[in-house]
Formats: structure tokens, C-alpha cells, sequence
């Protein structure tokens, strides 16, 4: 039996440049309530990205289809092409033809320092999509940072449905109120966040972890190197990171490991192993520049998992 498994959260195109010296020479410290900076770059790289696409990306690897629910704008061919080729399915994807697909412009500066901005252009809009004969029994649901009425919807649609579904808030937390927040997590199979988001939802909330848990039976929290611990009602069990061939870009790597995760679910493993799962997925996205620049097969994906953690199958 196959899952349908729903992806909700954003596409975007990242544009990142780099500017050849140090912002810090440029930007004047008694000037700065009259800012006026230009910067000229070496070039610029599109790479697509995006939530819901880094995670239907990394499940296509993992032989997984996924349905997107999310919106992008009207320079969505490269895009729709990417998605092709990969063999992801673009119906679940609505078009706003009169915005561009949000876009972060990320540039970077030879100390590592960044200045990025952010247009959210068709992510302004809500994917709304129509759930026609799903059986929840065969239906599992991720919803990361997006349009935030469409995450709020989206799990008032999975509650009343009885479909499974794993919060993953991310970016999104700072537009939340702390209650609606708590109502969102609430009835969810799972929380993930890393933990400097954990401790921001439980800011936001009032909750500690220990009350959170009363509305969310899991809670993933990924601590970068350090690998990931899963908290429940009965303790917490900590789970290794997978060893990393040549570390060159964190970014894109919690969302990997999401699609890790979700296939360990519809393998109908543990949540150890799912987790596991995970984090050998992750490992692929840091060892590229990019959140979709990594590629391999499922059968070196199982090797990779069985020098971190013995066999899978």
C-alpha cells in the first residue's frame, strides 16, 4: 500500500551572490540612520528551494511521490521543468499569475556575513487545495512554513479528517500568536523545530515541554551536529547525526531530514529508526551547496544508512 503524503509550505528561488569584500568597510557606524549602500557582486546563482519543495525533493530520491500544496508565481516554468524532470508532481501547486515565486536574494560577504531579502510574492496568496476521496488511513501530511493561513487550514482540514499530520513551523514562528499556535500544534502526530524554534514556541505559547507534549505525542527537536533528540510522554531518546563525507552547506539540511522522516513513517518503522532515517538523508543536502543540488540512489542511500546504523531493509 502506498501513501499519499501532502506537503504543504512554500517554493521559492534562491538568488545568492557574493560581494568580493567585507560589508563592515562600506557601512559607516555614525551613518547608519542615513543608510544609502550599493554593493556589486561577483554574480549571482538561482537555486530553487523553498519548504514544501526541499521536502518533495528529498522524497523523490527516497522513491517517495508527494503532493505540494503551496503557491508560486509567474516565473514558475523553470521551476515546473525541475519538478519534472524529478519526477514530482505539480498538481497540487497553484499559480498566481500576477506575483513572481517568492524569491530570497542572499548576498554574502567574504567574512560570511549575509544580508538577505525576502519577497514572498505568490506566497501571499493561499494554495487552498481541494482533498477529494482521501482515506486518511493511507494519508500522512507535513506542514511547514508558508502562506500562514493555509498551514491553519490545512491542519483544521487533517483534524477533521482524521489524517496524521507533522507540524514543522520553521520560518513562520515570529508571524504566530502564541494561541493559535498551541490550536495548530494541537492533534498533530509530531512537532519538529530545531532548538532555537523549540524555545521560541514555548515562549510564544506558555508551554513547557511537558505540556506541549498533551497536544502533540512526539517532539523532534534537531540540535545541527549534535544530531536530534525525540521527546514523548515517557522520556526522551537521543538520536546520533549520520557522519558527513565533506561538510559545505548547512542550509536545506532540516528539510531532508523531514523527508527522511516521513519515509521511515510510511515504511511503518519506529520512530528511532525513522529518525535515523533522517538524519542520513541530511547529511546528502550539507555535503552541497543548496537546498536540491544533491542527488543519489536509493540503494547507496541504504549503504550510507548502514555504515551509520546498520541495516534498514
Amino acid at each position: 500500500m502506498s501513501m499519499h503524503i501532502y506537503v504543504s509550505g512554500s517554493m521559492a528561488y534562491d538568488r545568492i551572490m557574493d560581494f568580493p569584500g567585507k560589508f563592515s568597510d562600506h557601512i559607516l557606524p555614525d551613518k547608519i540612520h542615513i543608510l544609502n549602500v550599493s554593493f556589486t557582486v561577483n554574480g549571482m546563482v538561482e537555486k530553487f528551494g523553498g519548504t514544501a519543495g526541499n521536502i518533495a525533493y528529498s522524497l523523490s530520491l527516497l522513491k517517495e511521490n508527494s503532493v505540494i500544496l503551496a503557491t508560486i508565481g509567474k516565473d514558475h516554468a523553470r521551476y515546473f521543468d525541475w519538478l519534472k524532470g524529478n519526477g514530482i508532481s505539480a498538481e497540487g501547486i497553484k499559480v498566481i499569475h500576477e506575483e513572481f515565486t517568492a524569491g530570497a536574494y542572499i548576498t554574502t560577504d567574504k567574512a560570511d556575513n549575509q544580508i538577505t531579502g525576502f519577497n514572498p510574492g505568490s506566497m501571499k496568496h493561499q494554495s487552498g487545495y481541494k482533498f477529494n476521496n482521501v482515506k486518511p488511513e493511507d494519508s500522512i501530511a507535513v506542514i511547514a512554513a508558508g502562506n500562514l493561513q493555509d498551514m491553519i487550514e490545512y491542519a483544521a482540514t487533517y483534524k477533521s479528517r482524521g489524517i496524521n499530520y507533522i507540524c514543522d513551523p520553521g520560518q513562520s514562528l515570529t508571524s504566530w500568536e502564541g494561541k493559535d499556535l498551541a490550536d495548530w500544534i494541537k492533534g498533530s502526530i509530531m512537532l519538529i523545530s530545531n532548538d532555537y524554534e523549540l524555545d521560541m514556541i514555548m515562549r510564544k505559547t506558555g508551554l513547557d515541554k511537558k505540556n506541549l507534549l498533551k497536544k502533540t505525542k512526539t517532539i523532534i527537536t534537531t540540535l545541527g551536529e549534535k544530531g536530534s533528540v525525540i521527546s514523548t510522554s515517557e522520556g526522551d531518546t537521543s538520536i546520533p547525526a549520520a557522519k558527513i563525507i565533506n561538510i559545505l552547506d548547512p542550509t536545506g539540511a532540516g528539510d531532508a531530514y523531514r523527508a527522511g522522516l516521513v519515509k521511515g513513517i510510511v515504511m511503518g518503522k519506529d520512530i528511532e529508526t525513522s529518525a535515523k532515517i533522517g538524519a542520513v538523508a541530511a547529511t546528502y543536502a550539507i555535503e552541497h551547496y543548496g537546498t536540491q543540488e544533491h542527488y543519489y540512489t536509493y540503494e547507496n542511500f541504504v549503504k550510507r544508512y548502514k555504515t551509520n546504523f546498520g541495516d534498514l531493509e
